[in-house]
């Protein structure tokens, strides 16, 4: 199983926990369906909470993260499935909230009486019970926000650099969502001592969220790893819809690997987007970018970049690093998902024989004779077997294929970019084979 389904689990399961631990007693003593409904409110607003915490934990992009995580695009993909959790637990906790309404119009209940509210015994106490009606209406109207966030973010079709803002408002949201919980949550029935240390914890990891929502907020995550410089040069390889964009950077670069990645950001208004570093570090402060024209903003920068304009790079990024213990490696790389081994060949192009066991496969349904060149000659260099597969010439690659280019497959180690659906099903042929799945790489490189 994967790092990140391991940690989503791990995560749910460790929410849930938490409040059964702290809440058991009182979840056993109910005795009336207003009693169990009350606990389930709980239950759904916590772990509503707590996902959207872990959630914007992750979007820190701390390295000890990555690293467990085998990666920041497992990360994101982490992120969006906690996001999703979220947006189910506030749903639950929504429909909670309504069922008696529900139910009363309905005729199959009678209306009931919430019962006496708990005494207050401090003046905190007070307070908080003094804002109860505001915060049920911001947790109603939260979620409709919530659910108009997500929906947003599930829109391929919307503009990247309108996605980046809108999905910064949940940060927002999650701070008046937070607010809400403080005020609705009973804290007077997590009894000490267990009930103090889980509460403890839930403000730690409730903090732990909130900290993050603020950095985003301001525009400070990770901004110690930005670096400022200029775009030295542009090529434009119209075959295939590709810019190839150098950039130097005149401040501190920590340098990177081959197959890591970058946020780049050529247009404050447009935003950072994360792009492959396609050269190998020299420790001179220059990168290459591979931008496939894929959208509005990449199918335009070929016009609206200059030599000279400035740029910000954050990074480097992700774990996508051929450094898997086998020396015999296939690589398969899809359209722009040649980009990562296309550094991997010039760091191999310094080390003479590192590259004598390594086949590289390039899928493409576009040709660029002035790619293929370049693709040929950094292969030729690394001592890399290159096999160039065109969609309309030479079908696509299947596993047949794959078998008959390299006879001696299920000694390698497989390391794959490219469309995510392509990936998913090589790797399920491959496994049915026999390939141990810790032998298979695959870079799921997508922010949405």
């Amino acid at each position: 199983m994967r790092p990140i389904r391991i940690a989503f689990l791990v995560s749910l399961l460790g929410l849930t926990l938490l409040w059964l631990l702290a809440a058991a007693p009182q979840f056993a003593a109910a005795q009336t369906l207003a009693a169990w409904r009350g606990q389930l409110l709980q239950a759904s607003g916590l772990l509503a909470l707590g996902a959207m915490g872990l959630a914007l934990v992750l979007t820190l992009r701390l390295p000890v993260l990555e690293r467990l995580l085998d990666g920041l695009d497992k990360m994101i993909r982490l992120h969006r499935w906690l996001g999703g959790a979220a947006l189910g637990f506030s749903l639950l906790h929504w429909a909670l909230v309504q069922a008696p309404h529900w139910a009363v119009q309905s005729g199959w209940l009678t209306r009931w009486s919430r019962g006496p509210r708990a005494l207050t015994t401090t003046a905190w106490q007070e307070w908080l019970q003094g804002q109860r009606s505001l915060a049920e209406a911001v947790g109603e109207w939260g979620l409709y926000a919530l659910l108009a966030l997500g929906g947003l973010a599930l829109l391929r079709r919307f503009p990247y650099r309108w996605f980046l803002k809108t999905h910064r408002l949940l940060s927002l949201l999650y701070l008046l969502l937070l607010g809400h919980g403080l005020v609705l949550l009973n804290w007077a029935s997590w009894m000490p001592p267990i009930g103090l240390v889980l509460g403890l914890l839930l403000a730690g990891l409730l903090a732990a969220g909130a900290l993050a929502a603020l950095l985003s907020l301001a525009g400070r995550i990770r901004a110690g790893r930005r670096a400022l410089g200029e775009v030295e040069a542009l090529e434009r390889l119209d075959g295939v819809g590709v810019s190839a964009v150098r950039v130097r950077l005149h401040s501190s670069w920590p340098g990177h690997q081959a197959g890591q990645f970058a946020f780049v950001c050529f247009d404050a208004s447009e935003g950072p987007h994360p792009f492959t570093i396609a050269s190998d570090w020299q420790g001179d402060g220059r990168l290459l970018f591979l931008i496939k024209g894929l959208g509005d903003y990449t199918r335009a920068l070929p016009e609206r970049l200059r030599a000279g304009d400035a740029v910000t790079v954050e990074g480097p990024y992700g774990r996508f690093d051929f450094e898997g213990g086998r020396a015999r490696q296939v690589w398969v790389g899809a359209g722009i998902g040649i980009a990562p081994f296309v550094a991997r060949l010039q760091a191999l192009a310094h080390r003479p024989g590192a590259g004598a066991q390594v086949d590289l496969i390039h899928c493409t349904a576009q040709v660029d004779e002035r790619a293929l060149q370049h693709l040929r000659a950094d292969a030729e260099a690394a001592g890399v077997r290159l096999h160039v597969l065109i969609d309309a010439r030479d079908g696509l690659l299947t596993l047949e294929r794959l078998r008959e280019l390299v006879p001696d497959w299920a000694e390698a180690e497989f390391w794959f970019c490219g469309p995510a659906a392509f990936g998913t099903s090589l790797q399920r042929e491959l496994l049915a084979l026999g390939l141990p799945a810790a032998r298979f790489h695959q870079e799921l490189f997508r922010l949405r």
